[in-house]
C-alpha cells in the first residue's frame, strides 16, 4: 500500500511519498503521546504533520495497494495531479520495503509520484515546475540505515557512503548522482567519490532530519533552483 499526502510548510506545499504499511521501520515512541505496538511508514508521516501543525485528515489520497499495470499514463495523472500539480517539494520517505520486487516499477504507486513530481505539466494554462525532491531514509526495525546507506572507508583521510539503490526504485536511481559536472575524487583502491550536491535528489537520515526537517526542504529547494546543473530522468 503506497501513500500519499500534501502539507503546507513555510510558503512551500510538501507532497510526501511513502509505502504505507512497511512495518519493517523502527518502532516510534516519544514524543508521541500512544505507543505504537507494530509502527509502520505512516506513523512517521503523522509524526511530520505533528511537527508542521497540520491538523487535517490528508489520509483519503491513500490506495490500498491498487495495481497500476492497466492505467495508461494519462489516467495515472488525473488520479495524482491535484496532490502534486500544486506542491514545490516532495518528500520521498525511503523505508526497507518500499519496493515490492515481484511487481514491476511501473505498477507501483511512488515511482509515477516520482515521475510527475519532476516533470513539468501544463494545466488549466498554468505551467507546473519540477519539484524539489527529499529522499529521508528511514531506520529499519534495529535503529539501522544500513540496508541502504552504508558507510565506508578505503585509508584514513578517504570515505564515502554507498547508496543500495536496489532498496527503491530505477527512477530514484538515475536521479542520483546524475550532476552534469562532476566534482569527484579516487580513493586508493579505486572507488570514485563524489563530493557536493552530486544528485538532485537528496538523502538525509531521519535522525538528521527530524533534528531541522527545514534546512533540508530548504537544501532540497537551492538544488531545485539549479535544475539545469543535473540530467532529470522522469521516465519510469
Amino acid at each position: 500500500m503506497a501513500g500519499r499526502i500534501a502539507i503546507q510548510v513555510m510558503g512551500k506545499k510538501i507532497f510526501i511519498s511513502y509505502k504505507y504499511a512497511d512495518e519493517d521501520v523502527y518502532p516510534l515512541k516519544d514524543p508521541l503521546p500512544e505507543m505504537f505496538e507494530h509502527t509502520t511508514v505512516r506513523d512517521y508521516v503523522d509524526l511530520l504533520q505533528r511537527y508542521f501543525n497540520q491538523t487535517d485528515d490528508l489520509n483519503k489520497a491513500e490506495r490500498d495497494g491498487e495495481d497500476l499495470s492497466n492505467y495508461d499514463e494519462d489516467t495515472i495523472w488525473e488520479l495524482l495531479k491535484d496532490r502534486i500539480f500544486d506542491s514545490s517539494t516532495t518528500i520521498l520517505l525511503i523505508s526497507p520495503n518500499m519496493k515490492e520486487d515481484h511487481r514491476r516499477d511501473s505498477s507501483q504507486w511512488i515511482p509515477w509520484e516520482i515521475s510527475y513530481s519532476l516533470r513539468r505539466v501544463t494545466r488549466d494554462e498554468r505551467t507546473s515546475q519540477s519539484n524539489a525532491i527529499l529522499a529521508v531514509v528511514l531506520p529499519d526495525r534495529r535503529g539501522s540505515y544500513s540496508y541502504y546507506l552504508n558507510e565506508r572507508s578505503c585509508n584514513y583521510n578517504c570515505s564515502c557512503t554507498r547508496y543500495n539503490n536496489y532498496v527503491t526504485f530505477d527512477i530514484v536511481a538515475k536521479n542520483m548522482f546524475n550532476r552534469r559536472r562532476v566534482n569527484a575524487s579516487r580513493c586508493s583502491n579505486g572507488v570514485v567519490i563524489h563530493s557536493g550536491e552530486s544528485s538532485y535528489i537528496k538523502v538525509v537520515k531521519w535522525v538528521d532530519f527530524a533534528k531541522d526537517p527545514q534546512s533540508y526542504i530548504d537544501a532540497a529547494a537551492y538544488i531545485m533552483e539549479n535544475i539545469e546543473d543535473y540530467n532529470i530522468s522522469v521516465e519510469v
